[in-house]
């Protein structure tokens, strides 16, 4: 086996992309401290070829230097909306046909194995450390959980959106 060279690996140019049919998934970040961590869901929106990205509360927007930097370009391919806070987005997503769920871990979470998802979803993240807000998780359909088995309970936000939105492309795309 040897590794593709970059020019093996088929990459979409950014007029490709952007013309590209999206998978209708938006990822909502609310008050995300990191900015690297805003870049890597930026990085992985981009790579599952979601819908959008919406950015609220205190969480930091593009055009920004930690952004950029885990990133690499998908700040400038994948379309995102500002908010005020999470009741907003939450709001229009409702409006325009979004199932609203909170990544969260609540008495009622369905786990993520099981979780399927309506045709257009979008999936709350939250705070590093506090989580996605009570009243942000109010206003959800619902809440989904990642199965988690050993001492810690949580997991960076970058990784969870990881897991989580590839689970969503996945089954969006064995449903296609």
């Amino acid at each position: 086996m040897r590794k593709l060279k970059m020019d093996e690996l088929n990459r979409k140019t950014v007029h490709e992309f952007r013309q590209s049919d999206k998978i209708p998934v938006i990822a909502v970040l609310e008050n995300v401290r990191s900015a690297y961590n805003v870049g890597s869901v930026f990085r992985t929106a981009d790579a599952f070829l979601l819908q959008s990205i919406y950015i609220c509360g205190y969480t930091a927007k593009p055009p920004h230097k930690e952004i950029r930097k885990t990133a690499l370009g998908a700040d400038e391919t994948v379309a995102w909306k500002p908010f005020s806070y999470a009741g907003l987005a939450i709001e229009l997503l409702k409006q325009e046909g979004f199932k609203v769920y909170a990544v969260e871990q609540t008495v009622n979470s369905v786990s993520l194995q099981t979780f399927n998802p309506d045709e257009k979803i979008a999936v709350v993240f939250g705070n590093e450390v506090t989580g996605v807000e009570q009243s942000t998780i109010a206003l959800c359909d619902g809440t989904i959980e990642i199965p988690q088995f050993g001492m810690k309970h949580s997991l960076n936000i970058s990784v969870a959106a990881g897991i989580v939105l590839w689970e969503l492309a996945k089954q969006h795309l064995r449903n296609e």
